[in-house]
């Protein structure tokens, strides 16, 4: 693009007033299909949670087969999720998102005909083949519309989706596990997959025919618009990282990162696939109940995730923000273990630990890329979020096996604590480059 022949920004105020309006036109466009997009991805990741609370008593699963089954899921993610990634730079937003989408929702909705251990595991381990590429590919596509300083509130609105999934997931979930149970001979674990895998299918062929690939191909913006925007994040890709793929996945800063969100997302996967196993211990038994309950952690997650992003956006400042949220979230998951017989008190507890775990999601994703760029952006995210995810895999299989030992989920949660604790400590030691390379990239934007 000729930067030259675009018309001279506006000074003070007006300007500022203008751009406001103009990334506020591009959320509205953009953000309501994404949110919708991973409700859906979410779902269809995590459901599994509630379909054991029928599918574990109905295909014999022992505990430690249900954990293994719910993480392998990671394994196929971790490997697929870089190149995955940089295809879809290569290719366009639109194109791979709308494939990642087709073939997941099909997978997801395979589940139904799992009847062994192996068919669990195999198909888990496609289904998170099918979705690499989906997560980082957005937080990539995020650095082709929003600069910097405006890229949390943006993160935060896309993954409050994440909560969202809890908040309509989780009765929608119990009320087909109660009602759908006998109709057409089918159980209700398995109307729970398919109804919840069919609806991605649909997403996917909508973002194909909606999304648009860059900012010059949107023809719903102004030329000035469009204008604007580019040299926001043409002036905030200054100094980032373009290095070659090979040579990302060496930087000592995105493995340092990469080890950071694997504490933190081995808390968020230990709260998703666990919440409604943990909401039946503490004496609630009905599906429908254990759905509405579980809505409460997630309701408050989102308020938390979007004041927590909006607060770290606004002093740009996101290492000390991501670490007080983890250390919350670590007290919360204490306070649920040690208030086990209170089942009042216990919902407190984990609901604490979702706000915490949820608000260090947006915050953390504003350290990587303050200075990964293009196709290092591309890489880079893609490894940090694939190796961060293998605490899905670990989290999950590691809690089945100390519940089938201790019968107990008790020690499972103050394990995802001390890890939580970690990646905090982690984060204010060690993250001090990215912290500073974020400064830098949100003041020249």
């Amino acid at each position: 693009m000729n930067t030259s022949a675009m018309p001279r920004p506006a000074s003070g105020a007006g300007a500022s007033l203008a751009a406001d309006a103009v990334y506020r036109k591009v959320s509205w466009r953009l953000i309501p299909l994404l949110f919708v997009c991973y409700i859906v991805a979410y779902l269809d990741r995590v459901n599994v949670g509630f379909a054991k609370l029928q599918m574990q008593d109905a295909l014999q699963f022992s505990e430690a087969v249900y954990g293994l089954g719910a993480g392998i899921f990671f394994v196929g993610y971790f490997l697929f999720e870089v190149p995955s990634n940089v295809i879809l730079h290569k290719v366009g937003a639109k194109r791979w998102i709308a494939r990642i989408m087709v073939t997941w929702g099909l997978l997801s909705a395979g589940t139904m005909f799992v009847n062994s251990p192996m068919s669990f595991y195999l198909v888990r381990f496609f289904l998170g083949a099918a979705e690499a590429g989906f997560f980082p590919g957005i937080i990539l596509y995020l650095t082709y519309w929003f600069p910097a300083a405006r890229r949390g509130k943006a993160t935060s609105l896309f993954l409050a989706a994440i909560p969202f999934a809890g908040i309509l997931g989780g009765p929608f979930s119990g009320w087909i596990l109660q009602s759908m149970a006998g109709v057409n001979g089918w159980q209700g674990w398995q109307w729970l997959f398919l109804l919840q895998g069919l609806p991605t299918v649909a997403m996917g062929f909508l973002v194909w025919r909606y999304l648009d690939d860059r900012v010059k191909d949107a023809r719903w913006l102004e030329p000035a618009e469009r204008e604007l925007i580019a040299r926001d994040i043409a002036a905030d890709g200054s100094g980032k990282s373009e290095a070659k793929v090979l040579s990302v996945l060496t930087n000592g800063r995105v493995w340092l990162l990469a080890l950071v969100y694997f504490t933190f997302t081995a808390g968020l996967y230990g709260i998703s696939f666990w919440l409604p196993s943990i909401i039946k211990s503490i004496g609630v038994k009905s599906a429908l109940d254990i759905g509405l309950l579980s809505a409460i952690p997630w309701s408050f997650g989102v308020v938390a995730m979007y004041l927590v992003a909006r607060s770290a956006d606004g002093r740009l400042e996101h290492r000390w923000h991501s670490a007080v949220a983890a250390v919350v979230g670590a007290l919360g998951l204490v306070l649920s273990v040690a208030m086990h017989g209170n089942a009042v008190w216990a919902m407190v507890g984990l609901t604490i630990a979702t706000m915490g775990i949820m608000a260090t999601l947006p915050v953390f994703w504003g350290l990587p890329t303050s200075f990964l760029g293009g196709a290092a952006a591309a890489a880079g995210i893609a490894f940090i979020n694939s190796f961060g995810n293998l605490s899905g895999f670990a989290a999950p299989f590691m809690i089945g096996v100390i519940k089938d030992i201790t019968k107990s989920t008790d020690s499972g949660l103050h394990m995802l604590a001390g890890l939580l604790v970690l990646g905090a400590v982690l984060v204010l030691v060690l993250a001090k480059p990215a912290a500073a390379a974020e400064r830098r990239s949100a003041s020249t934007s």
